[in-house]
């Protein structure tokens, strides 16, 4: 297929955090040199910048001090610092146990440097700053496909097809995608990129690391009353309940945003052994615990979303760099799971980037060494000093790994001023942990009370997803008779559940049972692609533009 081609020296695939940090300091080094500056393009599959973007968030400003210095007088969107600071262990549906400072492990803790924010604002306003650089940005363009030279290097990407049908037809209103050349490519497409994870199987970059792992965070926002006390920057995080039941791990957020709205949350760690779980519906009544639900009191919820973690760490974190590019931000793995942080280290590394690419292209070098920056960096030595927290969660549990990551933070490092000399790891795999039904128990969900939980099908509405219905289907079956013929006797086929956008469905037409997928419901999570137990289903990017909207999240 004949394709318009555009050439670059640098593309970058993804307007989050990362991409759009990367892209604002290649263009202020471009400011600093002589000669000719280095063309910088950005690719975004949402159809606006920050219509796919769901954090938290808590924001360390790290990185973003480091970028922009000035952000205080530049109407950077951050307001509403941390004023007061809680982790509770839910012990039950009814109680629960503040737990003192001294046993919450540092990295948990935040003070008033740090913030409350919207990220889809954050990275507006990085958008509007590297415009206003020379970067030129495209949102509605998916990335499809990535292009290789005779010797395997990247150089550069497809945007998707515009314009087919279900079948593969061209419609009346097709447009072939374009083909964008770059000298060097930057892959920021947030956790589980799809063409992340294909450079990652090419180029072999996880060789020698742990399995990555991820979570499921699920975040509604809800606008308090008029008369509700304004407690903007106050943060409460929780474990325990709902997830203890089921042996699951994971964690609940309740933050006061500005403009007196909640973000209320809960992470679910996608390890868990139980098909039965849902995670949207443990979300669900996480919101009916009464440490919760006072907050959520006459309240209006106006916005949901979901999106998976990669939390790994640095023991899962795979070689960033290859011949023609660079990935960066979650598209890697680089969140701080200690710190329930990842847009300061996504930022930072896309800075790493953005300097180890303008030294190759001065040095006319193919690959960028972006290594050896990393390794010198404070983003390195935050992620070697929390490199054991996860695991050490996903092996002992919420309690004994949170005692041993408090002994670690709160004893050793303050005493020794230096990590613990062992690595904890965690060699399984995610998709891997389900047990068949007969060895769990069901789980007997309440029904939603349209108060303070909800149904799938409502949730989807308040994100604002919409795709192009007559389009191919981006949910891809390698073998179209598993989750019939294997996993619904097995497991009851877990992704009627662990999906939290109602996609897949189990169905009965004409007598017989079919597999179901409501592609138009998907939110872009990646959690069919992370938690299908035969990985037989792999997640692709459908046609730009497509997908949730999200406006504050």
């Amino acid at each position: 297929m004949e394709r318009e081609c555009m050439a670059f020296d640098v593309v970058i695939v993804g307007a989050g955090p990362a991409g759009l940090s990367a892209a604002c300091r290649l263009a202020q080094l471009n400011q600093q040199q002589q000669g000719e500056p280095l063309s910088i393009c950005v690719v975004e599959k949402g159809a606006e910048v920050g219509a796919h973007i769901l954090s938290g968030a808590v924001f360390e400003t790290r990185a973003l001090d480091e970028l922009f210095p000035d952000w205080q007088n530049m109407d950077a969107p951050l307001s509403a610092s941390v004023q007061h600071d809680a982790l509770l262990f839910l012990t039950n549906q009814f109680n629960h146990i503040r737990v003192p400072d001294f046993l919450t492990p540092t990295p948990l803790h935040n003070g008033p440097n740090n913030y409350v924010i919207s990220l889809a604002n954050l990275c507006r306003w990085l958008a509007h700053q590297a415009e206003s650089l020379g970067v030129e940005i495209y949102p509605g363009f998916a990335a499809s496909t990535i292009n290789y030279d005779a010797n395997g290097a990247v150089t550069g990407i497809n945007t998707c097809d515009m314009g087919v049908d279900k079948v593969g037809n061209a419609k009346p209103n097709f447009e072939a995608g374009i083909e964008l050349k770059a000298k060097y490519t930057v892959f920021a497409e947030g956790c589980r990129g799809h063409l992340g994870k294909e450079l990652i199987q090419k180029f072999d970059l996880d060789n020698g690391k742990q399995p990555q792992h991820y979570a499921l965070g699920l975040k509604e926002i809800w606008q308090l009353p008029d008369y509700a006390k304004d407690q903007c920057g106050s943060v409460i995080h929780s474990l325990g309940w709902p997830l203890s039941e089921t042996n699951s791990t994971g964690g609940g957020f309740l933050y006061h945003m500005e403009n007196n709205q909640l973000s209320v949350g809960l992470i679910v760690d996608l390890n868990y052994s139980n098909p039965y779980l849902d995670p949207f519906a443990e979300f669900q009544r996480f919101k009916h615990h009464p440490a919760i639900k006072q907050y959520l009191q006459g309240a209006q919820c106006i916005a949901y979303g979901a999106r998976a973690i990669a939390k790994g760490g640095l023991s899962s974190l795979p070689k960033q760099q290859f011949p023609g590019g660079v990935l960066i931000g979650c598209d890697a793995g680089t969140l701080n799971v200690a710190k329930i942080k990842g847009s300061h280290t996504a930022m930072k590394s896309g800075l790493l980037a953005a300097e180890a690419i303008f030294k190759a292209a001065a040095q006319l070098k193919p690959e960028p060494d972006y290594q050896d920056e990393f390794e010198n960096s404070w983003l390195y030595n935050e992620l070697r000093d929390t490199r054991n927290f996860g695991a050490n969660i996903h092996k002992f549990g919420s309690l004994l790994g949170g005692a041993l990551c408090t002994f670690e933070h709160n004893l050793w490092q303050p005493l020794v001023k230096k990590p613990l000399p062992w690595t904890i790891t965690d060699q399984s795999f995610d998709h891997q942990q389900l047990q068949p039904i007969q060895e769990c128990q069901p789980i007997a969900y309440q029904k939603p009370d349209g108060v303070f939980s909800f149904d799938k099908p409502s949730s989807v509405f308040l994100s604002g997803t919409q795709h192009e219905e007559n389009q191919p289907c981006h949910l891809h079956l390698a073998l179209p008779h598993i989750p019939i013929d294997v996993h619904l006797a097995k497991f009851d086929e877990p992704s009627q559940r662990y999906c939290p956008a109602g996609v897949y469905e189990i169905i009965e037409v004409e007598g017989k049972t079919r597999f179901q997928i409501n592609a138009a419901n998907c939110v872009h999570c990646k959690t069919c692609d992370i938690k299908d137990p035969s990985q037989n289903i792999t997640w692709q990017a459908p046609e730009g533009g497509g997908g949730p909207n999200y406006q504050n999240m």
